[in-house]
């Protein structure tokens, strides 16, 4: 089968078409057939790894050497990328029960990864659910991670009818979900982004959007109940000023100031610091399904290559151009 192999550490160019070994299925697993897979802030950062710094690394020391152990110091220990898909199942494992040859999937397959390729195997128990309905391939394989961590995220702080949410990084991987589940549970929403992303926002639902390079968030009449920070690029100084009171600042990534910073204000000032981690589950994703398949999530593909130009797509995305979803087709 093809696909695109990762032997070295670099810039787009690395990414090279490869003939491999087709995957067998366990008898507790599914062999899907890969019809699209997304590059994501992930992909990005694992074909780069080598110079990513622990200074450079969104996540504390910690989680930067666990990496580092992971995916290989020097030269990459996965050697193909891609973590989100959608495809159809081509075999199934003897004990399969939840599905059958010729189910539509889509799904997360972690830190593992592996799907910029013609096939993937997947256990029956893991982060893979029948697609939805009203989603193409291309438009589904783009959900699972971001979608998954919102809701999570979104679980963890109860947001109620009503309350104001500010999300900074609103046109992202994580941050697009975040923005319609919030107004899925009833919640005033605010997207945070650049100017190329606002139309794109505004589509996905954004009561108001805010282009950070013209308008400083901190410095608004309006304040939040929660303000959610993707990348943790925001001081939680400046943004006490447009937090409500008992409101809660979340750093969905974060470093060690963020989280003394949770510690420090667990035990002074009603205004918390909250640094979010969250776990992947099946039953999740099932969720995600039906809301997409309500029409309360949505997404927006801005791109599709074909699998041999997974090295354009990634110079596509790294340099900022994308609108909405890059989509990598394989079938």
């Amino acid at each position: 089968m093809k696909a695109v192999i990762l032997t070295k550490y670099g810039p787009p160019e690395v990414l090279q078409v490869a003939e491999i070994g087709k995957p067998i299925p366990k008898d507790n697993e599914i062999l899907i057939k890969i019809y699209a897979t997304p590059v994501n802030f992930a992909d990005l950062l694992i074909r780069n790894f080598k110079s990513i710094t622990p200074r450079k690394f969104n996540m504390p020391f910690i989680f930067w050497l666990f990496g580092k152990l992971y995916f290989g110091f020097n030269k990459p220990r996965v050697k193909i990328l891609g973590s989100e898909f959608a495809g159809e199942i081509e075999t199934v494992g003897k004990n399969v029960k939840g599905f059958k040859i010729g189910d539509q999937v889509f799904g997360y397959c972690g830190p593992g990864m592996g799907a910029y390729s013609e096939y993937l195997c997947m256990k029956e128990n893991g982060i893979v659910s029948v697609k939805p309905v009203n989603m193409s391939h291309a438009e589904a394989s783009a959900v699972p991670y971001g979608a998954i961590m919102a809701l999570n995220l979104i679980r963890k702080i109860n947001i109620q009818p009503q309350q104001k949410v500010l999300v900074i990084g609103a046109s992202g991987g994580i941050g697009p979900a975040v923005v319609q589940l919030a107004k899925y549970y009833g919640a005033q929403v605010t997207g945070v982004c650049g100017t190329p992303r606002l139309e794109f926002v505004k589509f996905l639902g954004a009561d108001r959007v805010i282009d950070y390079t013209k308008e400083d968030y901190t410095n608004s009449c309006e304040t939040y109940d929660f303000i959610i920070d993707i990348l943790g690029k925001s001081s939680f100084t400046a943004c006490k000023k447009v937090l409500a009171n008992k409101g809660r600042c979340l750093f969905v990534s974060f470093k060690m100031k963020q989280i003394f910073l949770m510690l420090w204000t667990s035990m002074i000032g009603s205004k918390k610091a909250i640094c979010v981690l969250s776990n992947e589950k099946p039953e999740d994703l099932r969720f995600i399904k039906e809301l997409i398949e309500l029409e309360k999530i949505k997404t927006v593909i801005d791109k599709c290559y074909p699998l041999n130009q997974a090295a354009e797509a990634h110079c596509y995305v790294e340099k900022g151009y994308k609108k909405g979803n890059v989509v990598i087709t394989v079938k």
